[in-house]
């Protein structure tokens, strides 16, 4: 049960709603002490508040969580069993064991055919780094590739990873991009990394984040590394795996 501390019960649940990032209508909030103003400096104490979020915006935002992941699952499944139906009337290709650049080609394709089953066609560019190879997916309808907080563009990237690592014997590392969407996220994941740490710190609690592709983990992982008042660790199966970002034992 995290708990809040201010000089008024007021200050103590701004402090609280702030750090859960809520409004007073969507929490309950538990007065626990309302503190004194002590006399000279001395018998003075702090008011207490526990607050938690309300069950109703707890399920809100479960079944929300859940419709997009049934929408995007339902999507990219028609899109790749259609994929199959126009691969199984052309002579069959074995994938596996390819060559580094053959797989980067069939993925390449890959991705070209899915865009299309999506309704948005994109042009597949390559770009090399020392650690990826990054597929820019340039479409005119770059909402339909990346979808409601990046679902879409999320599932494919499981589906590039997961074709690479079936079909080369060197496990390279790829990443699906559109637009700048990717570069955005970064910023996005670096502010998430930080206003996480302080959760964390405020209310000593372990904070469970959402669902998101490994490279994505890895740079909270690394971001929030630094920090020796906090440690991660992901839980789950992908693509639903999520990272825990928790107190130190050693410092709570």
């Amino acid at each position: 049960m995290p708990v809040y501390e201010g000089v008024t019960v007021e200050e103590a649940t701004s402090k609280g709603l702030q750090a859960l990032g809520l409004t007073k209508e969507k929490v309950e909030i538990q007065i626990l002490d309302t503190g004194k103003k002590g006399f000279l400096g001395f018998g003075k104490k702090l008011a207490q508040v526990s607050i938690e979020p309300t069950v109703s915006e707890q399920i809100t935002e479960a079944v929300e969580e859940t419709v997009e992941d049934i929408v995007v699952a339902d999507e990219v499944m028609k899109a790749t069993e259609s994929e199959a139906t126009l691969s199984n009337s052309k002579e069959t290709k074995v994938l596996e064991e390819l060559e580094d650049e053959e797989a980067i080609t069939e993925l390449a394709m890959y991705l070209t055919n899915i865009t299309k089953e999506l309704n948005a066609p994109a042009l597949v560019r390559l770009e090399r780094t020392d650690e990826v190879i990054i597929f820019h997916l340039d479409s005119n309808k770059q909402g339909i590739l990346i979808g409601k907080h990046g679902k879409v563009l999320n599932a494919l990237q499981y589906l590039a990873q997961v074709f690479i690592h079936r079909t080369t014997t060197n496990k390279l590392s790829v990443v699906v991009n559109v637009g700048d969407y990717r570069e955005k996220r970064q910023a996005i994941l670096q502010r998430l990394a930080e206003r996480t740490a302080e959760k964390v710190k405020q209310t000593g609690r372990p904070v469970f984040l959402e669902p998101m592709p490994a490279f994505e983990r890895k740079q909270i992982h690394y971001t929030l590394s630094k920090d020796e008042y906090i440690k991660t660790h992901s839980e789950g199966d992908e693509p639903y795996r999520y990272l825990v970002v928790e107190p130190a034992k050693k410092y709570f």
